[in-house]
């Protein structure tokens, strides 16, 4: 009981450091970039030596991954529990895409995931890895508004890669723009996505 007490407690801290390293390299490489990043700063950040960052990561671009998918992650499981609280596949649909934007305006998940993420990474890699994540929820959301008769029936595969393209547009747009600009980009890139897709709505009879 004492070996399996003691074990339990390493992994505990072993967790706690590993989610310290990532916050703190998420936090880092937002405000300098990839390049701009040392893993002595982030061990520094969390009180712990390089050799811990090592201990979890084989190197900064295995840090960046995790951090990266960390934060993409997150993103993904904020929005589906948004669009599970709604009554209706079309709200739900709209309360995903409001997280999801509001994600967006982060300073620290616009940059590490729309901006550094495909220097860092690779195109292939980073689109591989939003295509796992993001990608099957709006696949997802449209099913349902097909189900449900929010909107006409449409070539599923099409239209989710039609909207998933629109959602990254708007990630990198809200990225990129400065912070006092952001809700304005938001609430445009809001405005203009619910009236594209409101065209698939059926007409009133």
């Amino acid at each position: 009981m004492r070996m399996s007490t003691t074990r339990s407690r390493r992994e505990q801290y072993a967790q706690a450091t590993r989610a310290a390293v990532l916050a703190a390299a998420g936090r880092r490489f937002a405000e300098r970039g990839f390049a701009g990043t040392a893993l002595e700063d982030v061990a520094a950040d969390v009180h712990a030596t390089r050799g811990a960052i090592y201990h979890h990561f084989a190197n900064k671009t295995a840090l960046f991954a995790a951090a990266f998918e960390e934060l993409d992650s997150e993103a993904t499981r904020a929005s589906a529990a948004a669009a599970r609280r709604a009554p209706t596949p079309w709200e739900a649909a709209l309360a995903a895409l409001e997280v999801f934007l509001e994600h967006c305006c982060d300073p620290v998940f616009g940059r590490v995931v729309w901006l550094e993420a495909p220097i860092a990474l690779g195109s292939a890699y980073w689109q591989a890895a939003e295509q796992d994540a993001s990608y099957r929820l709006v696949e997802q959301l449209v099913t349902a508004m097909i189900d449900s008769g929010d909107i006409e029936p449409q070539p599923v595969r099409t239209t989710t890669r039609l909207l998933f393209s629109m959602l990254g547009a708007a990630g990198i747009a809200l990225a990129q723009a400065a912070p006092e600009d952001k809700p304005l980009v938001k609430a445009e890139y809001t405005a203009v996505f619910t009236r594209m897709v409101a065209g698939l709505r059926p007409a009133p009879t």
